[in-house]
């Protein structure tokens, strides 16, 4: 799951090691069973590298005000999902404020970002990559 480069001898993960999503908003309310349809934002990490993938993910409010950093690992070669309404330590992040999120690995890795809405019956789901750098 590498690209290669060079002459071919040479593999690198794909990836970057920074990437910044600026829209997260946890909606409060839900419609639905617990826990498939409980609304959240979801981030998902794919490693493509061989070795582990250490992470840090710090949430910043439009008040200046920073949540984190979480710690997530990746195994190699291995993707991950994890929804933000489960991150717990340093703190649970309130519901219903906007935020930012910005995701640091020692290793170069994927990140996308998802939302389901389920506030009302009609539910919505969106997808995006992160902005990597």
């Amino acid at each position: 799951m590498t690209a290669a480069e060079g002459d071919g001898d040479d593999e690198e993960p794909i990836g970057e090691t920074r990437w910044v999503i600026p829209g997260g908003h946890v909606p409060v309310d839900s419609t639905g069973p617990e826990p498939e349809m409980v609304s959240h934002d979801k981030l998902c990490v794919l490693n493509t590298g061989s070795e582990m993938a250490t992470l840090e993910v710090t949430l910043s409010y439009a008040d200046g005000h920073e949540a984190g950093p979480y710690p997530l690992t990746v195994a190699a070669e291995r993707v991950r999902h994890m929804r933000i309404n489960d991150l717990i330590d340093p703190y649970a992040p309130p519901l219903g404020r906007d935020y930012a999120i910005v995701v640091e690995s020692n290793v170069p890795v994927v990140v996308q970002f998802s939302r389901q809405d389920t506030r009302q019956a009609e539910n919505a789901t969106l997808s995006t990559m992160g902005y990597g750098e």
